[in-house]
Parts: C-alpha cells; structure tokens; sequence
C-alpha cells in the first residue's frame, strides 16, 4: 500500500494500493484491446468523447483542486489553475483529432502519400510536484491520436490521477483506454519501461532517473519523450525596468515553494545594477505570504515530503557558511516548512548555484555584460528555461538567440502554455511536448506509394 500524507500537516490523508508488475501485464492487455476500438471509431467521435471528458472535469474543478492541496500542498489557487488546465488541453487536443493530417508529396510515375498511425499503448510517468496538468500533457495528445494511456502517478500524489480516470469513464471513454496504476518507480514504472507492449514512455522527473528510463527503453528501441530537471536562468540588464524585475523574480522561483524545474533559481544581475535590485528584491521576498495551502491568502505552501525539506536544507546550510542570505517567513511545527531564501554572495561554481535545488531557494549573481551573462546562463548542464528582463530589443534577441534553453521569455516568467512547443536541451530533457504539433509526437508515419503507370485498359 502507499500511504499518501499532506505536507502541510504531515497527518496521513490516504492509502492505495501499489501495483505489480503482474497488474501492469493485466493493464497492458486491456489497453491493447481497447485501443484498437479506439483507434477504429470515427475521429469525430473520438474528438466528441475528449469534449466530454473536458467537460466533465470543468464540473469537478474545486474537487480536483482540493485533492491537490490535500495530496501536493499546492495552494488553492495554483490547484484551480492546474484542475482547468486538464480541461484545457483535453478540448485542445480534441480539436487536433480531425486534423491529424497526412501529406500528399510530389514523385514520379504515381502518388505518394503519408498516413499517421497510433502507436498504440503508452505509457505516461507523471510526477509529484504538478501531478494533474503534467499527467494530461502526455495523456491528452496520445488520446487524441488513437491510443491508449497507462498512468503512473508518483507515489506521494495519486489521489488526483485516480479521480481523473474515474471522471473518464463518467465522460464515456471505453474501458480499459486511459488507466492509472498507482505504484513506486522501481515496481510498476520499470514494469511499465520494460513491458514489450509499451509503444512509447513520457516520463517527467529527475535527470538521474531519465537516463536510466532511456537505456531501458533503447532496448527495445522504445520511443521515449523526457522532461527532466533545470536550473533556470532570470537574467536582469541595467537597462531593463529594475521595479519590475524585482517584483516578478520572486513568484519566478517560488511558485510550488520552488518545486518547478522552470523555477528561476539563478538570478543574474548586471553588476552596474545589482545593488539597486537586491535593494527592491529584499521587501519582495519577505512579504511572500506562506502557510496554509487551502487560504485563500497564502502564495507558497509546503515542500512535499520530509526528504525533500532535508535535500533543501543540505544546499543552504552549506551555502550560508560563506554567503549572506534574505528569508522570509515560514511556518512552525508540523508539516514541511522552509522559507522563501535567496542567496548571495557565493561562487558562481558553488553547488546551490549550479545543481538544481528544487525549493524555494535562489541564489543571485553579478555580471558584467552581454557576453558575461550568456556564459554564466550556459554555466550548467542543463537547458530548460529562462527569463531575459531588458528594453532592448536587439539585446532580447541576440540573448534569445545565445542562452542553450528551449523556452524563454522577455520581460516575464512563462514557460508553459498548452498551445506552444515545450522542452529542454541537454540535461533538460528529449523531445518536446504541448503546441500544434503535440498528438504526432504519438503517431507512427507511413507512407504509401500508388503507381499510375500500370497497364492501359
């Protein structure tokens, strides 16, 4: 059984069973048979059931979020968010089903035309720290294309994914097509990894772990899509609006008390301006409201387990021994409490500045100038996300241009939006999920040749 406790309260709020690898065999077979339904029926049907399932969950936004906060400690708002994200990207891919178009491509002697094809049953390994909308990023697309979806939700967080299955069936979606099976990462994900019956794997989750996924996968010559960590840049330019630069970088990093691999960790100030900035930044940060994630008020709850405070706290105690720090306020007793930290004065090679922390910890560094910042923003093995803040809008590009990260932006903090391409280089990830190409990222292409230079009649 896995035991499921709420990180504000550390009271347990939930046991599930854990899967074997003999249920990921029964649930594998299932897929299969009701994937090749699925894969038959109509695409304006399959496109007519997504808009239900979309549909019912709209009507069950607040009991998603709930979970959320009970089961990840989100706060409330960010739960809403993430519940009416599912629907959001359900209705956009459904959108995509009858507009999975092949290609008709010029040859000699006849037609040659192209065909995309489910791949057939996928496996998605959702993680802990945004478990509904990342489960749905992978679950959505492979839907809509045909195929089936086998979930495994991470072990501290399965109360949602369990909830979203049941709304699917609800929706009218045939047995067996999308399944959740809750378990640990060694049992049913590497059951999940190796089963010969898995066209492909998304996994979302540490690098560490991916690597070995995409070994096992190799395989099998198993397809595979990764998302993996990040130590996000927020680069800062004297020219650049300092007010607003400063008021934007905390939630930039401390959004899901910093538990985001798009979080802002390394804040990279032009030398000429970073007196200034920390001057604005150090009000900003310890006015961040944390506690309860069910208050309306509070903008930073809990970490999610007892391991990961510890991980959080190893890289500041060794960081503050030769480094000044800004905190803001968390609170005492139960639950999995670290403040809002930001961390200056340390190398730029100091382990808090180069390895991903996950939590709600920054550290802030000078530069010098434009080519001063691409170094230090390349200056990790990792390449998922970044902030540029400039008025310059030549400076914007040519920075654009030279940070190695799949997704930027100037003048703000976003990353992810359903309607655009999403994912990292290097130690980030492979592969990239979201956007208008989203659903052939779960398709096979075919190609068919059909001569007209047969014999004459």
């Amino acid at each position: 059984m896995l035991q499921v406790l709420n990180p504000a309260t550390e009271e347990p709020v939930a046991t599930v069973p854990a899967a074997t690898p003999a249920d990921v065999d029964t649930a594998v077979a299932r897929a299969g048979a009701a994937q090749r339904g699925w894969a038959a029926a109509a695409p304006a049907d399959r496109a007519r059931l997504l808009r239900r399932f979309a549909a019912v969950v709209d009507d069950h936004v607040e009991e998603l979020a709930r979970l959320e906060v009970t089961e990840a400690g989100h706060t409330i708002g960010n739960a809403r968010w993430e519940a009416g994200n599912v629907r959001d990207l359900l209705d956009f891919a459904a959108g995509g089903v009858e507009r999975l178009n092949g290609r008709q491509i010029p040859v000699a002697g006849g037609l040659d035309i192209t065909i995309l094809e489910p791949l057939g049953v996928v496996g998605v390994i959702a993680p802990w720290n945004f478990p509904m909308p990342i489960a749905a990023w992978a679950t959505a697309p492979a839907l809509a294309a045909g195929n089936a979806v086998i979930l495994k939700p991470a072990e501290t967080t399965p109360l949602t994914a369990l909830r979203l299955a049941e709304l699917a069936l609800e929706a009218g979606l045939p047995e067996g097509l999308f399944q959740v099976l809750p378990g640990t990462g060694p049992v049913a994900g590497n059951a999940l990894v190796e089963h010969p019956g898995i066209a492909k794997i998304v996994f979302t989750g540490s690098t560490r772990v991916g690597k070995s996924i995409m070994a096992k996968c190799a395989d099998q010559v198993k397809r595979v899509t990764l998302e993996l960590g990040g130590k996000s840049p927020n680069i800062v330019f004297a020219d650049a609006d300092l007010e607003a630069a400063a008021a934007a970088a905390p939630m930039s990093f401390l959004d899901n008390a910093g538990q985001d691999c798009c979080a802002r960790t390394r804040i990279l100030v032009q030398r000429s301006a970073y007196d200034r900035f920390l001057e604005l930044l150090t009000p900003a940060i310890e006015e961040i409201v944390v506690g309860d994630p069910a208050d309306e008020r509070t903008q930073m709850g809990p970490l999610i387990s007892r391991a990961q405070l510890d991980r959080v706290r190893s890289y500041v105690t060794d960081a503050t021994e030769h480094a000044a720090d800004i905190r803001g306020k968390a609170p005492e007793g139960p639950g999995f409490w670290f403040p809002p930290t930001v961390l200056t004065g340390v190398p730029e090679d100091a382990r808090c500045a180069v390895e991903e922390i996950f939590g709600p910890v920054a550290v802030v560094l000078p530069f010098e100038d434009e080519a001063d910042a691409i170094r230090l923003a390349n200056a990790t093995e990792y390449g998922l996300s970044g902030s540029i803040w400039t008025r310059d809008v030549g400076r914007a590009l040519r920075v654009s241009r030279a940070v190695r990260a799949g997704n930027l932006s100037v003048n703000s903090h976003s990353s992810v939006r359903y309607w655009t391409p999403f994912g990292g280089y290097r130690q980030s990830g492979l592969g990239r999920e979201l956007g208008p190409d989203a659903l052939t990222a779960f398709t096979e292409t075919k190609n068919v040749f059909i001569s007209t230079e047969g014999p004459a009649l």
